[in-house]
């Protein structure tokens, strides 16, 4: 069913939340958030009308985090018209990005706090870094994530770092208490080893995506890559490091035949941790377990591949002298 012309756009087929967005919010009990879903497709409309923009369609699949549709601007640039889930994580979206200003991230060109829509550079969304060959791929993410680590804004309302994986570790032990994989209890455990040392002063505090992947870094125009979706926190650097040296252990897991086994302090697994830590900055010798393990989010992940990755004979993490993905 189509919606009525908007005056000055061309007519414009109905908005439809995308399937993985819905599904992601399934299970979110009613409140706000289902509020906001379920007014979702009005909330466009007025928007676009608001803003003049002239739509093109909603992206799908999607993510989980929002919806977001491409549009024309009046003048005819194209843009990206984004409505994340609301609440702080959203808050903080719009804020890191309004501070980057369009260094090594999306442009944020404007933002509607009532509504929360956000109108964005558009990028090339189909083309991701993770379309480069791997090592290719390490050393573009290298460079664009070291351009996002500035000095946060005076009054940031960003987490630290600390704050984020102090809430996370009882997610992470509660998940232990449900029972690991065999190959997951050892990471888990020391991923909480690790949080517990972690000094309560951090030694460095910027500006960090919070998310950062190789998926995460899309092909633009005005430069040749640009992240989007952050998710920013401050503190080490070190912290946006972690997943993007995992960032293809699924798919390493899911290739045909099982992998050669490594030994943990091998040179295999040491040269993508090298070559990152080298490129932003880094230095080669902060600890990799550090990197992966000593911030439970990232553990938490870890250690869900790792119980679906150990069906197929590997860990995902170089933290034992298991066979690894």
């Amino acid at each position: 069913m189509a919606s009525a012309p908007r005056p000055g756009g061309r007519d414009t087929a109905r908005v439809h939340v995308p399937k993985r967005l819905l599904d992601a919010l399934s299970d979110t009990p009613a409140s706000a958030v289902r509020t906001w879903l379920d007014a979702l497709p009005e909330t466009v409309e007025r928007q676009l009308a608001a803003w003049e923009l002239t739509l093109e369609r909603v992206s799908a699949p999607g993510g989980r985090r929002g919806l977001v549709a491409l549009v024309r601007q009046p003048d005819g640039t194209p843009a990206a018209l984004k409505f994340p889930v609301p609440g702080p994580d959203a808050d903080h979206e719009r804020a890191a990005l309004a501070h980057w200003d369009g260094w090594g991230a999306a442009r944020l060109l404007r933002a509607d706090p009532d509504t929360g829509a956000l109108l964005i550079e558009r990028l090339r969304s189909t083309v991701s870094l993770r379309s480069l060959p791997e090592a290719k791929a390490v050393l573009e993410a290298a460079g664009t994530v070291r351009r996002l680590w500035v000095a946060p804004p005076e009054g940031h309302p960003f987490a630290s770092v600390t704050g984020r994986t102090e809430e996370e570790r009882e997610t992470l032990r509660t998940l232990g208490a449900g029972g690991w994989a065999a190959d997951a209890r050892p990471l888990a455990d020391e991923a909480l080893e690790l949080r517990e040392a972690l000094p309560a002063e951090p030694p460095e505090e910027v500006l960090l995506h919070g998310d950062f992947r190789q998926g995460k870094v899309l092909a633009g125009e005005r430069t040749p890559w640009l992240a989007v979706g952050p998710a920013p926190v401050v503190g080490e650097r070190a912290y946006d490091l972690a997943r993007l040296v995992l960032d293809r252990c699924e798919d390493l897991a899911a290739g045909p035949g099982p992998p050669r086994p490594r030994a943990a302090g091998s040179a295999s697994w040491r040269t993508p941790w090298r070559s990152t830590a080298t490129g932003c900055g880094a230095g080669p010798s902060t600890a990799p377990s550090r990197w992966a393990c000593a911030t439970p989010p990232r553990a938490t992940g870890a250690a869900r591949s790792c119980c679906w990755s150990s069906r197929a004979g590997c860990s995902p993490l170089p933290l034992t002298p298991r066979r690894r993905c």
